[in-house]
């Protein structure tokens, strides 16, 4: 069983930081992707950002140059530091861990965590 928890989120003013962070625990081999998405109410769910093990990453258009996206493969766990925030980017925060190879090396899964709220709002 592979569990993913999520911590950081909060309300924060506009122009404020938060660092959310997600911990991935269990029979784990292996993790091709560690990412966070978010959904805000009455809208789809989408992509912030993405970080595969070797280091590359992909943010969505509307964080570039305020988010950060990092990973400590030795922890298991991704890192999304936020800057800068608006209050259009108040939603519940999901970390996703993609490809997820666990030690009995029965295929590849994707799994998500319970979600963190974020709210910008002064």
């Amino acid at each position: 069983q592979v569990q993913l928890v999520e911590s950081g989120g909060g309300l924060v003013q506009p122009g404020g930081s938060l660092r959310l962070s997600c911990a991935a625990s269990g029979s784990i081999f292996s993790i091709y992707a560690m990412g966070w998405y978010r959904q805000a109410p009455g809208k789809q769910r989408e992509l912030v950002a993405v970080i595969i093990s070797g280091g590359s990453t992909k943010y969505a258009d509307s964080v570039k140059g305020r988010f950060t996206i990092s990973r400590d493969n030795v922890k298991r766990t991704v890192y999304l530091q936020m800057n800068s925030l608006k209050p259009e980017d108040t939603a519940v925060y999901y970390c996703n861990a993609d490809r997820v190879v666990t030690e009995l090396r029965r295929g590849e899964y994707s799994y998500w965590g319970q979600g963190t709220q974020v709210t910008v709002s002064s």
